[in-house]
């Protein structure tokens, strides 16, 4: 299907372009990039009139949690798309926390087939970074990577074993590969589930300082210095892990971040008398680390925003805080919180996008994030200012662990094309 998007804003961080124009789509790309008005269009062709709302790449998500295979009442891959789709997030990658885990090219190439099956969003896989997430044994990494695995963690697991992380990052630097890990040191964050301060005190919650994010990254950083790897800081959320990555990139490392949206909406405050929905990994912390955050996507320091989608069911939610399972939903409702940035915070929209598009697009070496004759269709089209209020159980995650339930956004997906196919339609 030919397709001309015409009277669009046109937001491509890629350029900074941020203007009037229209696009035009065959055979699943773009094949036209009009800045300004459209003043011919030819017979045959679907047009669809934008009516000056937002047309950007489509959101590119590196951090989602499924339960396919292993725990699918979580979350199947297709419910998983079909909440991407329904959020304007046009390519997943999935994390390699699966049972089994994501450890050798079969599974990554049993996922990356499951998701092209099902002919919605991209969906590609992260490859564990050692065998059965346990740390210990390097995972078959040069393998997955030719299976196609975009980059290798362990997810939520620390590789403590320094000599074993270091052997992950020599061995992935030969082929350029990307190594993420989380920073968070484990033995000061063991069985912690609050930021220590007067609020964790206060509810009498087991908590971790937030110097243990530095710690361990300091120590990431060191290995990344003496490999010569390219690393990810998997979700950063304080202030003076931030102030550590500025120094690294000083010093010439290559070395990106990303962030939760969780992070950047919500402080520790939030927690309020134990709401488990807010119960996350890393935990909520400080304002001033929220407001840290905010101004690192303005100054460009963060990469990448994830939704950090994390599904879990209500009976493992609905406990205690201290023993509810950490995480929350995040596709559906990534880009109307990230653009909390802009009504908020008063970031450009371009600054908010491109973390959301462009960033992850390099990080990960796609050719999606940006608006150019050539690249493949793959957009979003929404209303930056439309009210919307988040209702849990229209999500069309199997799970409905959101901590945006209830809460009043702005930002209405209206429509989402994945390879000049429409995948999500709300006009």
């Amino acid at each position: 299907m030919t397709i001309a998007i015409i009277n669009a804003r046109l937001l491509d961080p890629a350029t900074d372009y941020d203007g009037p124009g229209a696009i035009l789509i065959e055979d699943g790309r773009i094949s036209e990039v009009v800045h300004g008005p459209v003043s011919h269009i030819p017979d045959g062709i679907k047009v669809i009139d934008a009516q000056g709302r937002c047309l950007a790449p489509g959101l590119i998500d590196i951090r989602v949690k499924t339960g396919e295979p292993g725990n699918e009442p979580k979350e199947t891959l297709k419910s998983a798309s079909l909440s991407a789709a329904a959020g304007g997030v046009t390519t997943i990658v999935v994390q390699p926390d699966t049972e089994p885990a994501l450890d050798d090219p079969a599974m990554i190439d049993h996922i990356q087939r499951r998701g092209a099956a099902l002919e919605l969003v991209h969906v590609r896989a992260a490859g564990s970074a050692t065998q059965k997430r346990e740390g210990q044994r390097m995972a078959e990494i040069g393998l997955m990577h030719e299976a196609g695995a975009l980059y290798f963690t362990d997810g939520d697991r620390v590789i403590q074993n320094s000599r074993t992380l270091q052997r992950v990052m020599s061995y992935a630097a030969a082929f350029n590969a990307l190594i993420a890990c989380r920073p968070v040191e484990p033995w000061l964050s063991e069985g912690a589930v609050a930021t220590s301060g007067e609020l964790a005190t206060r509810l009498g919650l087991p908590s971790v300082p937030a110097i243990a994010e530095r710690i361990q990254l300091d120590r990431d950083l060191a290995l990344v210095e003496l490999t010569g790897a390219r690393f990810l800081v998997d979700q950063i959320s304080t202030e003076g892990a931030l102030e550590v990555l500025a120094r690294a990139r000083g010093r010439g490392l290559d070395v990106a971040a990303s962030v939760s949206i969780n992070h950047l909406c919500f402080n520790e405050i939030d927690i309020g008398d134990y709401r488990t929905f807010y119960r996350l990994d890393p935990p909520l912390r400080r304002e001033s680390d929220r407001q840290a955050l905010a101004e690192a996507v303005r100054d460009g320091l963060i990469d990448a925003i994830t939704s950090a989608h994390a599904p879990e069911p209500a009976e493992n939610k609905r406990r205690p805080f201290a023993e509810a399972e950490p995480g929350a939903i995040g596709l559906e409702t990534l880009l109307p919180a990230a653009l909390m940035l802009h009504h908020e915070h008063g970031l450009d929209l371009l600054d908010v996008l491109r973390p959301l598009t462009q960033g992850p697009a390099n990080l990960l070496g796609l050719e999606a994030g940006v608006l150019a004759a050539g690249a493949p269709a793959d957009l979003v089209l929404f209303d930056a200012g439309a009210p919307v209020v988040i209702d849990a159980a229209q999500l069309r995650s199997k799970s409905k662990n959101s901590p945006f339930d209830g809460r009043r956004l702005q930002g209405k997906v209206l429509l989402t094309i994945v390879q000049g196919r429409i995948v999500h339609d709300n006009l």
